[in-house]
């Protein structure tokens, strides 16, 4: 007789885009390239314009959860905790916490890891630094670190959760796809330390990948080459930059969370596209150019 799966787990990831703190900030000294995003800056960015960003996000996040709420968010491009401290109030007070590094990245724009207390407990953190690849003949990247938790789902279940943000194709997607490829082997070498230390380990990688859907991690599965559609739309052309990776003994299902009240009209190339903050300098009080995407793991 076959015993039903039973939900384990509801995980998205959200590239929120330019999830800015309005004040002006520094890491390790160092002042972040960040002028644009605060009041007197080129955007105008405000306290109004950041709490209604934050409300915006959590308004998505909490239309995925539905009355459950969503157990795991993997996010792209937060500048601070402070921006994550503001999310999880403004998500349900006190009942999510969160897991940040500040990174090098000279804009300031973090990944970071959201979870409901109730369900999850952290057993190990760290960030994963891409460096060191001057000894193998290339340029050294700055770019955001790999966030790595390794948590327990219900006091039972030990999954490990990565989560990127990889290089742009800023310069031509050619031209920048070393930098994306060497990221990759600082992801596959710690994929793998989990998997020679325990073979069956529960593995999610998810993040904004900067590239189509590849099959390019050994021991994991790119789960949204079954999809059609995209989460991000360019010059008219949807492309699934926002990916989720599991292991062999991970199963579930993946959707793209592409509701229409999250999106607008495309007068240039018709058909919808992501509601941003802005169009171009012009504030229209969106969400984000990118699309979030679900997985719900079963048991």
């Amino acid at each position: 007789m076959r015993l039903l799966s039973v939900l384990l787990i509801v995980i998205v990831n959200y590239n929120v885009e330019n999830l800015f703190h309005p004040a002006h900030d520094s890491v390790a000294g160092e002042p972040k390239e960040d002028l644009e995003w605060t009041a007197d800056g080129e955007r105008h960015w405000s306290y109004t314009r950041y709490y209604r960003k934050v409300e915006n996000i959590a308004r998505v996040l909490t239309n995925i959860g539905e009355w459950e709420g969503v157990d795991v968010v993997g996010l792209q491009e937060v500048e601070n905790a402070k921006c994550l401290k503001r999310l999880c109030y403004t998500l349900r007070k006190n009942e999510y916490g969160f897991v940040h590094y500040e990174s090098p990245d000279k804009r300031g724009i973090d990944v970071a890891l959201v979870y409901k207390k109730a369900r999850i407990d952290t057993l190990g953190t760290r960030a994963i630094r891409v460096s060191g690849l001057e000894a193998r003949g290339l340029e050294d990247l700055v770019t955001r670190d790999i966030l790595y938790v390794c948590a327990q789902v219900d006091k039972r279940d030990t999954i490990h959760f990565f989560v990127c943000h990889l290089p742009s194709q800023r310069g031509g997607t050619a031209e920048s796809e070393w930098k994306r490829k060497a990221a990759k082997e600082v992801l596959q070498r710690a994929v793998d330390s989990v998997l020679a230390a325990t073979p069956q380990a529960k593995i999610i990688v998810m993040g904004d990948m900067n590239s189509a859907p590849k099959e390019d991690l050994k021991g994991l599965t790119n789960r949204m080459l079954e999809l059609k559609g995209g989460t991000h739309k360019y010059q008219g052309r949807w492309t699934c930059l926002d990916q989720f990776y599991t292991s062999p003994a991970l199963s579930g299902d993946v959707t793209i969370y592409d509701a229409e009240w999250i999106q607008e009209t495309d007068e240039k190339y018709l058909g919808l596209k992501p509601k941003r903050t802005y169009n171009g300098y012009t504030y229209q009080n969106g969400f984000s150019d990118h699309l979030p995407i679900v997985l719900k793991c079963l048991k």
